[in-house]
């Protein structure tokens, strides 16, 4: 659970990887976090600035607020559909004790699953994997 958090050069205390498969392309899951908007919504404790726009193939933050680090969407292309790569590095602000970090820890991770979760269910909109998207 520990890497190099760039944004304060010490040992970032949360280092949560997630992957989720959505049935749309990645120019659709773009438009969703291309909205400052959406950061607010999905991450509401936290200040993100942005220092990386990859367009189609995602976003790069540095984190402040409840967290300071750094944050990242990387979607890549995969079959017909985008693999929603997301990573948090960064460290609570104070000095959690190991019951706090890894409460924190299990938060941020089912946290970033279910909004994962929640853009299939929305942008998918009941589409099969391989079955093309409903016209209309």
């Amino acid at each position: 659970m520990s890497t190099t958090d760039q944004a304060a050069g010490q040992a970032a205390t949360l280092d949560i990887v997630d992957e989720t498969f959505l049935a749309v392309p990645p120019s659709t899951v773009a438009a969703v976090f291309a909205d400052p908007a959406a950061w607010t919504r999905y991450w509401p404790d936290l200040v993100l600035e942005l220092y990386t726009d990859r367009g189609d193939e995602g976003l790069r933050w540095t984190v402040r607020g409840t967290l300071v680090g750094t944050m990242e969407v990387w979607l890549e292309p995969v079959l017909d559909g985008t693999l929603l790569h997301y990573f948090l590095r960064a460290s609570p602000h104070g000095a959690p004790g190991p019951r706090a970090l890894r409460r924190e820890f299990d938060h941020r991770a089912r946290a970033a699953k279910a909004i994962a979760l929640g853009l299939k269910e929305i942008l998918e909109d009941g589409r099969e994997p391989g079955v093309p998207p409903a016209a209309g």
